[in-house]
């Protein structure tokens, strides 16, 4: 094995380190050049690329003005604010619109409470507590209908048509009394059906329950598909529970509970099963025991069971049920059925009535102890008096009827807004509606023809709005063309090319940034591809609109106040007449818009802002084709092959200098050895005549 070794300077003194990377030094300037003209261009493309950052900008200002609101931004006033207010939306008609009279505001239907939900005023409830721990203290809280069972929501997905669906449970485990039918909620792709026993009731808002067969099935009248929700009640509920980690004994159902059996049945991990007897009113329990405690719905075993052991217990809970039904603005009845256990407080009620899809709102007042039931919505939605008395709020069970007083009170409100608007006659909803883009509101009642005073509504271009949004875009484009000529006027310092690593090394940070912002200085100067395209922005704006839609008052730029500034140095920043433009605006709007942002097959037929971004276009594809994009690679953009070819030279002259140095070192050597060779020699010499001499 041949090993190069270096002789440093042992024999003739030299530093010979040093003085190869002198050498070096002199080798390595060609490379630094490569490495200084690679800066370079990395800083010119990275120049390149920020210019298309800014034309992107002035590309999203042009594409605003070819949007229709920018123009047609609306002002309304109103001769009498206190009464109606309007705004109105971008396009919205220029239009007056009289209102004679507004007879009727429209008013959200409300329910209050007939008396007090407590017995004693000195006693009330406490409406953060459960209802079931205070029946004593409720006015009618025996007339709670509370049930022993469960109430289960389960969704049936239909595949094909059907007329008849089967639910789950068997019919003689469902509670089938009247008002348990009355309060099942039956929904097909968000319609509600109303449950019958009377197979003669059938309609198309109506399913009948069949309970003749071994399962209750539900018969529709025109055959159904999608999703069916069926809501409804059962004698007993299931839950199952498995042993956490490191086991345990002490498991948990809802407060206020009843289980349906007497043992309860454990199933290890291996299948073995151990059996427990129920027990109650114990302090503890004993083996083979698990105590119940109904109150907290509690179950503790008389040993701790293994982990991932499993059981299973059928239980029942006391619970009650109440309906609120409202209708939407077809008419239609919307009815949510809400069931609460006893664990419920009055606040959780209100809660789940105030959720709930009927759109009600309910508010319990402690010092009067009453609530009220309002509609979320103002209106009268339901104009047929068989239809609960045309009420708006129907409240369904005796829960709501008989414990919370709501049974035979009187409805206020629900009532439409009723108005004259341009002579005619109508009515709405709620007191905002919108016609034709103009949302009014109405605020009070009046007869003009009583106080001689309609109330006028007039929709007026915004002249300010439409103002600001283009002098948005001539600041851009002033901020942008300036930006791009301060870089084609920037000087270029030639004397200070890009600063090596080892030049680096040997100056202050504060130096070299001083000296690369000499160096970065003037990278796109006299730039063509930036010169054309200003050149090109200029024909864009200054060009003659040769479009129909453009009447010949408005074909220029400078028709509608907007020049470029008479200041040579400004080189074309553009200029706004504010008292022209607005009244350009005023005048005639749409050709205000048009002229910016007409299209045609011809940049002559173009608007400006069409022209222009097809001009910002063409300038940014040049810098890509020329700068790339921060993801492209190399070899797709004209800079980023030079870059890859200076990187192919750079790595050849790398590896040429390690061959010259590696050279050098050689030369060094045998040097070293024709020293050493020469001083044995003399020494040989030297010792031979000094022993001659001896003798």
């Amino acid at each position: 094995m041949n090993v190069n070794m270096r002789i440093s300077g042992l024999v003739s003194g030299i530093d010979v380190d040093q003085m190869v990377k002198d050498l070096m030094k002199a080798e390595r300037i060609p490379l630094n050049k490569l490495y200084q003209q690679k800066q370079y261009l990395e800083w010119q493309r990275d120049a390149y690329r920020e210019v298309n950052s800014l034309l992107l900008s002035l590309r999203d200002a042009a594409l605003n003005l070819r949007l229709s609101q920018t123009f047609k931004g609306r002002k309304v006033t109103s001769s009498n604010e206190n009464l109606v207010t309007a705004t109105a939306a971008a396009g919205a008609s220029s239009i007056s619109y009289t209102i004679q009279k507004v007879s009727q505001l429209a008013s959200a239907a409300y329910k209050i409470s007939a008396g007090s939900l407590s017995k004693s005023a000195s006693q009330k409830i406490d409406p953060a507590k459960s209802l079931y721990a205070q029946m004593d203290l409720l006015a009618n809280g025996d007339k709670i209908d509370w049930k022993m069972g469960g109430y289960v929501k389960e969704t049936i997905s239909l595949a094909s048509p059907a007329n008849t669906v089967e639910l789950s449970h068997l019919a003689g485990n469902v509670k089938w009394d009247a008002e348990s039918i009355e309060n099942m909620e039956i929904i097909v792709n968000g319609k509600m059906y109303r449950v019958v026993t009377d197979p003669g009731q059938l309609n198309d808002q109506t399913v009948y329950l069949d309970l003749s067969g071994e399962k209750a099935k539900l018969q529709f009248n025109t055959a159904i598909q999608g999703s069916v929700q069926a809501g409804y009640f059962v004698n007993e509920l299931k839950k199952e529970f498995t042993v956490p980690q490191g086991g345990g004994s002490v498991f948990s159902l809802s407060p206020y509970t009843e289980l349906t059996g007497n043992v309860i049945t454990v199933r290890d991990k291996d299948g073995n099963e151990k059996t427990f007897t129920v027990v109650t009113g114990k302090d503890a329990p004993d083996a083979g025991e698990v105590l119940f405690d109904s109150a907290t719905g509690r179950l503790t075993f008389s040993e701790s069971l293994a982990e991932g052991s499993v059981f299973s217990v059928g239980y029942q809970t006391r619970y009650f049920s109440f309906g609120i039904q409202t209708y939407n603005e077809q008419g239609e009845a919307v009815k949510d059925i809400i069931t609460v256990d006893a664990s419920a407080s009055l606040n959780v009620i209100i809660s789940e009535i105030n959720k709930s899809s009927a759109g009600v709102v309910a508010v319990y007042d402690s010092f009067t102890d009453q609530i009220t039931l309002t509609r979320a919505k103002t209106g009268n939605f339901n104009n047929n008096p068989a239809e609960y008395g045309g009420q708006e709020i129907v409240t369904i069970g005796a829960f709501l009827n008989d414990v919370l007083q709501f049974g035979g009170v009187p409805e206020y409100g629900g009532e439409n807004a009723k108005f004259m608007i341009n002579g005619l006659e109508t009515e709405r909803f709620a007191n905002s509606f919108t016609i034709d883009g103009v949302t009014f509101t109405l605020k009070g009642t009046f007869d003009a023809a009583q106080t001689g005073s309609p109330v006028t509504i007039s929709v007026t271009t915004d002249v300010d709005a439409v103002y600001e949004n283009i002098k948005a875009f001539v600041d851009k484009y002033n901020e942008i063309i300036t930006k791009i000529n301060a870089k084609l006027l920037e000087k270029r310092y030639r004397d200070f090319p890009p600063l090596t690593d080892e030049q680096k090394k040997e100056m202050k940070e504060q130096e070299i940034q001083l000296w690369e912002e000499k160096a970065k200085s003037g990278l796109l100067r006299s730039d063509p591809i930036l010169s054309g395209a200003l050149n090109s922005f200029r024909l864009a704006l200054y060009g003659k609109v040769e479009n129909a839609s453009v009447p010949e008052e408005y074909k220029f730029l400078f028709n509608i106040g907007i020049t470029t500034s008479t200041d040579y140095s400004e080189r074309g920043i553009l200029v706004i007449d504010e008292k022209k433009l607005k009244e350009a605006i005023e005048k005639n709007p749409d050709a205000v818009y048009n002229l910016f942002a007409a299209t045609g097959q011809t940049d002559s037929e173009k608007g400006i802002a069409q022209r222009l971004t097809d001009s910002v276009d063409r300038a940014m594809n040049a810098i890509y084709e020329k700068a790339g994009k921060a993801y492209w690679t190399e070899d797709q953009y004209t800079i980023g092959r030079v870059l890859d070819d200076l990187n192919d030279r750079i790595d050849r002259f790398e590896d040429r200098l390690m061959k010259i140095e590696a050279r050098y070192y050689r030369q060094f050597t045998a040097m070293e050895q024709a020293i050493l060779r020469s001083n044995q020699q003399s020494m040989y010499l030297m010792q031979m005549f000094g022993g001659y001499s001896a003798q």
